[in-house]
């Protein structure tokens, strides 16, 4: 099975099943939602980070700009193989061939419809990662089993770290959540087999985790995101990536400044208690937002 038909056969048997799938719980609909609660005073200069320009990567769309945070802790692999596919421009000019509403947009294919890829070798999976208590890992919810919080921008949950004590390497299993804006790793029914192509989701989509390769997310332009036309196939013309780069490749007089709300801050998480208190039990790391600023 190739890489376009497995991750078709996904969707449809999700939209078959449609009515009885959860819906996002970033939308959710209730009878009478509480109350939000007030919004604090806006972050100072200590809730900020800067990303490192190695792991930021710039894709111009002919729809707008969208700015990537690649998170090498969790998929490093994958991080590298996309590094050096835009080192070499490999991604330029390359469509959206596929572009689900409410889903995802699939692109980084050099045939432009889901049967090709690079000559760089597939990729092992990286569907969860080993968490440590050296990773910087901010909690959002500790569900005393479980714990959910953010690698830099990732959303991620993972196994309670009372449990590390047990493990060979001190460590516990986690792995990424498909909130909206996140990177993953397209592949056909092989684990093993991602390689060029990939999708940027336009909403969350739980079903996806750990069963698909996250490596970033959007944390600037998720309006083009689902701004991209959509279709499957996508009938011409396509959107498509004009230039993808890394941020570091780019000339200092062109490169954008970029800087993200940093999870481990004060700010940040006074801010998740606020959206936790409005969303009370049908919280989820994807209702959080992290503010950025690029110029």
């Amino acid at each position: 099975m190739n890489r376009l038909f497995l991750f078709a056969a996904c969707a449809a048997a999700v939209a078959a099943t449609a009515s009885a799938a959860p819906k996002p719980k970033a939308h959710p609909v209730a009878a009478a939602a509480p109350a939000k609660p007030e919004v604090s005073a806006g972050p100072g200069a200590a809730d900020w980070r800067t990303p490192d320009p190695n792991d930021v990567l710039v894709i111009d769309t002919n729809k707008g700009r969208i700015v990537v945070e690649m998170v090498p802790e969790v998929a490093p692999l994958h991080v590298a193989q996309v590094r050096a596919l835009a080192h070499e421009n490999f991604y330029d000019g390359l469509r959206f061939f596929r572009v689900i509403d409410k889903f995802m947009d699939q692109t980084g294919d050099p045939q432009n419809n889901g049967q090709g890829g690079s000559s760089k070798p597939n990729l092992p999976a990286e569907f969860t990662f080993r968490r440590g208590s050296d990773l910087p890992f901010a909690m959002a919810a500790d569900q005393t089993v479980a714990e959910i919080g953010f690698v830099k921008s990732l959303p991620v949950e993972s196994q309670s770290m009372a449990l590390a004590v047990m493990t060979k390497d001190q460590k516990v299993t986690a792995w990424s959540l498909y909130c909206q804006g996140v990177m993953g790793m397209a592949r056909d029914d092989n684990p093993d087999s991602g390689n060029s192509q990939f999708f940027l989701m336009r909403y969350p989509y739980p079903s996806l985790e750990r069963k698909y390769t996250a490596w970033g997310r959007v944390i600037s332009g998720q309006d083009v995101v689902r701004a991209i036309k959509v279709g499957e196939p996508v009938d011409p013309p396509q959107d498509y990536m004009e230039h993808v780069r890394v941020l570091a490749d780019m000339p200092e007089a062109s490169r954008p400044k970029v800087r993200v709300i940093d999870p481990k801050g004060p700010w940040f998480k006074a801010e998740v208690e606020r959206v936790r208190a409005a969303k009370g039990a049908d919280f989820t790391a994807c209702d959080v937002d992290l503010p950025v600023e690029v110029k």
